[in-house]
């Protein structure tokens, strides 16, 4: 990432380039159409915030932003960026990457302006109640939540471009995209201006920043499914069948939108990008990364739609359906929630339900995704150290910055909040004999929260609508399982529905030293070292060179090789090398087990397991 090149000295001195000339003709006509319009949408504020962004030479990676803020009757306003991105739990200080501040009055005059904080310009001496401000913002990382732009893609993260007015959030707005020369295509989720050309409108500020704009070259697929538009703009489909892709994605919606039996969008659009990775969700569209790979095989395709369900239905699950702290947001500063093993583990739980439901999925592939998921998080160190409430809460911490321990301290939300979700679901489905489920669960928080009360839900609100909905307490999992790391009884809520689960240790093959190996030229490094582990005791660490095994240079596959034919008790000898200093160490081998968490039908279930099982998958 680009450092702002705007040096802090020279904070109130005028001496910047203007914004290049646009060659764009648009008709009085249209500019007027365009003003009434957005003066009749933003009227309620007395005042409107007009964005125009451009993309002139890509292949420098700058935005250039403009907007005006009309009609105001302050005389000083301190603007602002966001430094985090909904979704991404990461602060992002997005900041950096603007370049060539400017503010002038209505005359073209330049007004002063300081820098505040990190991500605040304040105006100064504003006259007449009028500001024309324009930036530039450096835009060359992929992700989902960075603006990026060159002349393949210009990929619009809003909180990363688009300054607002403090304590005006709630403020609409118009944003134009004047694209460049050579992209044809402008996508987005958000209102189209009637009778404008790549022209946007938002009700405020959260509306905006939720609502990516992607401009390029893409495929434009078009449907509707029960009155409702859908766009997929697509950077490369591959040979995939576009009607089988378009069928298959209103299967996926349908599912995915008959678990609540509301629809909170009046279009949604899929912004479905390729070389990069990750998914963004938004509530009136998705922006992800897929190669064409992804459509091309069975298992690609699969692995797809699993995707594809998982972003779609966060729509519901945390855009709408949410805990108190995430929204209204405060984009200052991290938002920190213990529920985002429920926010985003529950969602790949339900990515499961959503594909069995809509025919993709067979119970063993569900069966499949739920033992991995829980073998993901059993298998490592991190569980013993780590709840799933303190990992939603470190998140801002651990999960975008993970490091060559994190599997020793740390476990993912996504994981162990899909296994919580399984017990739920089965929990409830128990107690209620078989009457109600999560999905209750999920339709009470909608429309009692999000419709009625227009708000997020506590950590006790939630506990009582699951509890209300099971019709019993659940201490077992409100008190012992989501806050603690104490071992989970999966036997017992997979019997409520006719399930076992092998949950016994399986020892591995050969000694287990404990330490992964990366060969580097001529150099074996070590990086990672398990926790607990011989390597662990014996005071290996990472970025370790090991230089010989029992007297011998080995590469990291003859290493492998002889751990493999070695056994627990056995003592190898490893010379290593760190900061210049050399140690040899005698290191006694142990013995590694997994625990497989497959999941099988019972031989004689009870006609009530049955029936909780047919109820639950398909």
């Amino acid at each position: 990432m680009a450092q702002n090149r705007t040096p802090e000295n020279m904070k109130t001195v005028p001496a910047f380039r203007a914004l290049k000339n646009h060659s764009v003709i648009i008709s009085v006509a249209l500019i007027l159409a365009f003003a009434s319009w957005s003066s009749d949408q933003q009227k309620r504020s007395g005042s409107t915030i007009e964005y125009t962004v451009s993309m002139e030479n890509p292949n420098n990676h700058y935005y250039q932003v403009s907007f005006t803020y009309d009609g105001f009757k302050e005389k000083s306003i301190e603007f602002k960026l966001p430094s985090w991105t909904p979704g991404y739990y990461m602060i992002m200080d997005y900041a950096k990457n603007v370049v060539n501040f400017r503010a002038v009055d209505n005359k073209g005059e330049e007004l002063p302006w300081e820098k505040t904080q990190k991500n605040r310009w304040r105006v100064n001496s504003i006259r007449n109640g009028f500001v024309k401000v324009s930036y530039e913002v450096y835009s060359f990382r992929t992700s989902v939540a960075d603006p990026f732009l060159d002349d393949g893609r210009g990929f619009i993260s809003p909180t990363g471009i688009f300054l607002h007015p403090g304590g005006k959030k709630s403020h609409p707005v118009t944003v134009t995209v004047i694209p460049y020369e050579k992209f044809p295509v402008v996508s987005t989720g958000l209102e189209p201006v009637p009778g404008m050309t790549n022209a946007f409108y938002a009700s405020d500020f959260d509306v905006l920043y939720d609502s990516p704009i992607l401009a390029g070259n893409h495929e434009i697929l078009k449907f509707e499914l029960n009155g409702i538009p859908y766009t997929v703009a697509a950077e490369n489909l591959g040979s995939i069948d576009r009607s089988k892709f378009i069928e298959d994605h209103k299967k996926m919606i349908s599912e995915a939108t008959a678990v609540v039996g509301d629809i909170p969008y009046k279009h949604y659009t899929f912004l479905i990008m390729n070389r990069g990775g990750g998914g963004l969700e938004h509530t009136n569209s998705m922006a992800v990364f897929a190669s064409p790979a992804s459509f091309g095989t069975p298992n690609g395709y699969r692995r797809w739609l699993s995707f594809a369900a998982h972003e779609f239905f966060h729509l519901y699950n945390v855009k709408t359906i949410r805990p108190v702290e995430l929204g209204p947001f405060d984009y200052d500063k991290e938002n920190y929630t213990t529920m985002l093993w429920f926010s985003e583990g529950v969602t790949s739980y339900y990515e499961n339900l959503i594909l069995n439901r809509a025919g993709f999925f067979t119970r063993q592939d569900v069966f499949n995704d739920l033992r991995s998921a829980i073998a993901n998080y059993e298998n490592i160190p991190g569980r013993l150290f780590q709840s799933a409430a303190q990992s939603s809460f470190d998140a801002w911490l651990y999960f975008l910055n993970r490091s060559e321990n994190s599997l020793n301290t740390t476990i993912s939300y996504y994981d162990k909040g899909c296994a919580l979700g399984l017990l739920l679901d089965l929990k409830i489905r128990h107690e209620s004999g078989n009457r109600r489920s999560l999905d209750d669960v999920m339709r009470t928080l909608y429309n009692e929260y999000y419709k009625e009360k227009s708000r997020g839900f506590t950590d006790k609100e939630f506990r009582d609508v699951c509890e209300k909905t099971a019709g019993k307490s659940l201490d077992e999992l409100f008190d012992v399982y989501i806050p603690t790391t104490r071992e989970i009884d999966y036997a017992k809520y997979l019997a409520y529905a006719g399930l076992s689960i092998d949950t016994n240790p399986i020892p591995q093959p050969g000694g287990w030293l404990g330490a992964a190996t990366r060969q580097e030229g001529d150099n074996l490094m070590i990086t990672r070292v398990e926790w607990d582990s011989p390597a662990y005791r014996a005071g290996l660490s990472f970025q370790d060179v090991i230089n010989e095994v029992d007297g011998m240079k080995l590469t990291a596959s003859q290493l492998e090789e002889k751990l493999s034919g070695l056994k627990k008790g056995d003592k190898i000898t490893i010379s290593v090398t760190h900061r210049e200093i050399r140690n040899t160490l005698e290191i006694i081998l142990g013995e590694k087990t997994i625990r497989s968490f497959e999941i099988k039908p019972m031989a004689d279930p009870t006609p009530q397991q049955t029936a909780i099982l047919d109820n639950w998958l398909r």
